[in-house]
């Protein structure tokens, strides 16, 4: 398992430190001299600079007064907070609520014009029912001991799957045939999300790859669920965070495993035989 601390988010935290770095320098101040002027251990210096320790919005203030650079310290705020944000614990997500989270994503998902996604565990949210939807956030609230506003946070997830029938977007879609056997909610939920998912697929900008289990030989193992938006950024889910990654890089790397694992997808009557058939299991 990669860790994604240690790629975009750090490449981002240590352009913060570079910048404070010059800062200092420019105004001809030592480090323990910028410490003491700021009142900090000698040593806060270093650690901020060399990425060690990530600087809160009033070290970054004060850095920038102490070195007589006041004017600075609003957009490397901007960038030091555009750091943290790419690595967000899901407490920090939800801690005002699932309805909000929802919302939040509503902007990125209506300015992507091709959305490619791979599912590993459940249904993607676009695809979701309210149903099914219910008995997953539900649990997700419950775990992460979130507020408890299930309800409302499946009407926006509702509202923020019309985005599939506005003009001038694309969506692209790979589902493990796990996720059509793994059982949220009762049987009847999970017909109701089958049958619904059999209706999406049929949508004109909607492309569903299932990736069946009598796949052979794989050349791309099973991964974790993420969300690839246009070419600029993914969204990878961990059961304790959400990891945002924009390097191009690593942006390329799970635009190429989404193609690899493309690979290994059937589609079509293929694809809707695998939902049926998952269908028909539920009795």
């Amino acid at each position: 398992m990669p860790n994604y601390q240690s790629s975009s988010v750090e490449a981002a935290r240590k352009d913060v430190a570079a910048r404070l770095r010059e800062i200092r320098r420019d105004s001809g101040l030592k480090g323990h001299e910028l410490a003491a002027s700021c009142g900090w251990h000698k040593s806060k210096v270093s650690r901020i600079e060399n990425a060690v320790t990530p600087p809160s919005d009033t070290d970054i203030r004060d850095w920038c007064a102490g070195c007589g650079a006041k004017d600075q310290a609003p957009d490397i705020i901007a960038a030091s907070r555009t750091a943290d944000s790419m690595y967000l614990e899901w407490r920090r997500l939800q801690r005002t609520g699932l309805r909000q989270l929802q919302e939040s994503r509503v902007p990125l998902y209506e300015q992507t014009k091709l959305h490619r996604g791979y599912a590993s565990h459940v249904v993607p949210g676009l695809f979701q029912t309210p149903a099914y939807a219910s008995a997953l956030l539900e649990a997700v609230g419950r775990f992460h001991r979130a507020p408890r506003d299930t309800a409302e946070a499946v009407d926006a997830r509702m509202a923020r799957a019309q985005v599939l029938r506005k003009p001038g977007h694309r969506f692209a879609f790979l589902i493990e045939e796990a996720v059509l056997r793994y059982q949220l909610g009762d049987a009847e939920c999970m017909a109701g999300q089958l049958g619904h998912l059999l209706s999406v697929m049929s949508l004109p900008a909607v492309s569903v790859g299932v990736i069946p289990f009598s796949a052979r030989e794989r050349g791309m193992w099973t991964l974790e669920t993420f969300d690839i938006f246009d070419d600029a950024r993914v969204h990878v889910e961990l059961l304790t965070a959400q990891v945002t990654l924009t390097a191009p890089g690593e942006v390329a790397m799970y635009v190429r495993a989404f193609g690899d694992l493309r690979k290994l997808a059937v589609y079509g009557s293929d694809a809707r035989a695998c939902v049926a058939d998952a269908l028909a299991a539920l009795g």
